[in-house]
């Protein structure tokens, strides 16, 4: 079982901004400690930690090696819509939204967006019979 991923950041305080909420729409606990934030449930936790300054220029991109995206389970189609719908009051930005819900294929309900370094964010609904 995964136990955590850590994740630097380009603006810890706007990272947490993005994060937090979002995390605990997911039923995430975040916790605030002085080096970044942790979001977690039950033993698994993202940790996000401000990146050093000396490796800011570098930037992120998830079409390089590294991490593509993350995906999160939602509780059901509702909850898909209502974070779809709290990301876009909130201005993030969401990716395929011509093609939302489906932008994963037809059997598959899912938000796209970015979080402020535009790391993809996933959130998928349980399948439907």
């Amino acid at each position: 079982m995964l136990h955590h991923i850590e994740i630097y950041v380009s603006d810890l305080e706007r990272s947490i901004a993005f994060w937090s909420p979002l995390m605990e729409r997911l039923q995430y606990e975040s916790e605030r400690w002085s080096g970044g934030i942790n979001c977690g449930q039950g033993h698994t936790y993202l940790c996000f930690l401000q990146a050093p300054a000396e490796h800011l220029a570098a930037g992120y991109h998830r079409k390089r090696v590294g991490l593509n995206h993350l995906a999160f389970h939602a509780g059901s189609r509702q909850q898909v819509d209502e974070l779809a719908a709290w990301l876009r009051a909130a201005g993030h930005r969401l990716l395929y939204e011509d093609r939302y819900p489906h932008a994963g294929g037809s059997g598959h309900y899912a938000l796209f967006c970015e979080d402020p370094d535009r790391i993809k964010v996933e959130v998928v609904a349980p399948h439907e019979a």
